[in-house]
């Protein structure tokens, strides 16, 4: 069972882990991708000027509008505004936190978009998508539980070396010293994977409380202008809310929502939200993510916990190796039944017969798996035109 869990989609399965492990630090390969996003920290405050920055988003909006306002993830980082052009087009203007300053803009594509559709969804439509990439989760739950009857006594194998005597044996002491090592980070995966697979195919979280507001008639700039008074009014009502996101009003809801952290542990921003009228500042709706029931505050803890946000750098750098390490044990377990087999049939250790062996050890499961990457990046177009 561990040997077939592991072999039969590897190819499937290897991709899924490691768009995975480079989506927990998409936001920091856009960081190297894109100087825009760059500011020196030393000139970064300790609170964002959320005013001026709104002021900049305006202005590059012009006929358009502000979708959003994200405030920098690091100090190094620049505030974010997602812009909608009269013709629907996204966009990012990228703006100094401290100052205002527009420091220029990028498509609404990026490395981070594309690398989370393709590990979430494979680039389908959510609802055929995330259930595909899912219910891989059960397999990791197979090998995971089949390891410990593999591997005997494993409790001793945490400072065990690696035997370098010949090839067959170093992948496998690897393989077993990888996947000790990891054992909490696979739990983790499985549990946050079968909790989406759970989510999209059955029990959805409810929705989290919104405000009705009169559809929003004002040209972006007046919106702009009202943002301070929204931001008086709502450090009056939540002086401890430390503000991430601001979504600008629209002409369905005239109303600012602020999303951030308070006192709620492991929650996206969402799950404090503020709501104000736009026209007055006067705060319509207070969302605490202390008082979500225990499917919302589960549903809110999976991001944070599946990609490793919920420390900050620190533990997205943590999650990025453990990442690299389950992806590892993926390709390491289908290397060492090649190998094993080479050793039987006494063919030359070489990296062809090692890749058919492989290859042929998938049988027919190698062509969905191959078919459904295939797929995701045929659907790369789709989302510039999303965009």
């Amino acid at each position: 069972m561990h040997q077939w869990a592991g072999l039969k989609v590897s190819i499937l399965l290897s991709f899924i882990l490691l768009t995975g492990t480079l989506a927990t630090l998409s936001h920091e390969i856009d960081w190297l991708l894109r100087p825009a996003m760059r500011v020196d920290p030393a000139t970064v405050g300790a609170e964002v000027n959320w005013a001026a920055v709104a002021r900049t988003a305006a202005a590059q909006a012009g006929a358009g509008r502000v979708v959003s306002l994200e405030g920098p993830i690091d100090p190094w980082f620049a505030a974010a505004a997602i812009l909608e052009a009269p013709d629907g087009g996204l966009s990012f203007a990228y703006v100094h936190p401290a100052t205002g300053e527009f420091q220029g803009t990028g498509h609404w594509v990026s490395a981070q978009r594309i690398l989370r559709n393709m590990h979430r969804h494979l680039m389908m439509p959510i609802p055929i998508g995330v259930p595909i990439v899912t219910s891989l989760s059960l397999l990791l739950a197979v090998s995971l539980v089949t390891s410990f009857v593999v591997y005997k006594k494993w409790w001793r194998g945490f400072l065990r070396p690696i035997r370098l005597t010949d090839l067959r044996t170093a992948m496998g002491d690897f393989h077993r010293l990888a996947g000790l090592w990891s054992l909490w980070f696979v739990a983790l995966m499985i549990l946050t994977g079968l909790w989406y697979l759970a989510e999209e195919t059955a029990f959805p979280a409810p929705r989290l409380p919104v405000a009705k507001v009169k559809p929003a008639v004002e040209s972006v700039e007046i919106l702009a202008s009202r943002l301070p008074a929204t931001l008086q009014e709502a450090q009056a009502a939540n002086p401890d809310l430390r503000i991430e996101r601001i979504l600008f009003p629209t002409e369905k809801s005239g109303a600012f929502v602020l999303h951030g952290q308070d006192e709620a542990i492991l929650v996206r921003s969402r799950a404090n939200a503020l709501w104000t009228e736009a026209e007055t500042g006067e705060v319509l709706l207070v969302n605490d993510g202390r008082d979500l029931n225990l499917h919302q505050r589960l549903s809110e803890a999976a991001d944070p916990l599946h990609f490793g946000t919920w420390g900050g750098l620190a533990t997205k750098v943590i999650w990025f190796v453990f990442g690299l390490a389950l992806t590892s044990l993926s390709v390491s377990g289908v290397a060492i039944y090649a190998l094993r087999l080479i050793r039987t049939e006494r063919k030359p250790r070489r990296w062809g017969p090692a890749l058919a062996i492989s290859w042929r050890g998938m049988g027919v499961w190698r062509w969905p798996a191959v078919l459904l990457i295939v797929i995701g990046f045929l659907l790369i177009p789709t989302v510039f035109l999303q965009a």
